[in-house]
C-alpha cells in the first residue's frame, strides 16, 4: 500500500532549513534504502510544502519519519498528516487496473 506523507512548511522555511538539510536528507535516504520512502521532494513555485511517498503494509513508517524528522522537529513543519494512497496505475501501483471491472 502506499501512504502520502503531506508537509505544510512554514513560510521562511527556505531560509531556515539549511542547518537542518543534511540531517533530513540522511533520514531519508536512510528510509528510501530500507524500501519504506518511494519519492520524496519539496512542492515550488512556491516552497511551501513537501510530498513523499511511502509503502507498507501500514502508515507506521511514514508517520516515524515525520516524527524523527529534523524539519519538523525544528519546526520547519507547521502541520503534517498521512493519508493512504490507492495506486492504479503505473508499474509501482500496488493496486493496478488496466480495465474497469
Amino acid at each position: 500500500m502506499h501512504f502520502l506523507l503531506i508537509y505544510d512548511f512554514v513560510p521562511d522555511y527556505v531560509r531556515q532549513r539549511t542547518p537542518h538539510r543534511a540531517s533530513h536528507l540522511r533520514l531519508a535516504w536512510e528510509a528510501h534504502d530500507r524500501g519504506e520512502l518511494v519519492l520524496g521532494g519539496a512542492l515550488a513555485d512556491p516552497v511551501d510544502g513537501a510530498i513523499l511517498l511511502f509503502q507498507g503494509d501500514d502508515e507506521r513508517c511514514a508517520r516515524a519519519f515525520a516524527e524523527a524528522d529534523p524539519y519538523v522537529q525544528a519546526g520547519l513543519v507547521r502541520r503534517w498528516s498521512v493519508r493512504p494512497w490507492t495506486t492504479v496505475v503505473g508499474t509501482l501501483a500496488t493496486t493496478p487496473m488496466r480495465t474497469v471491472p
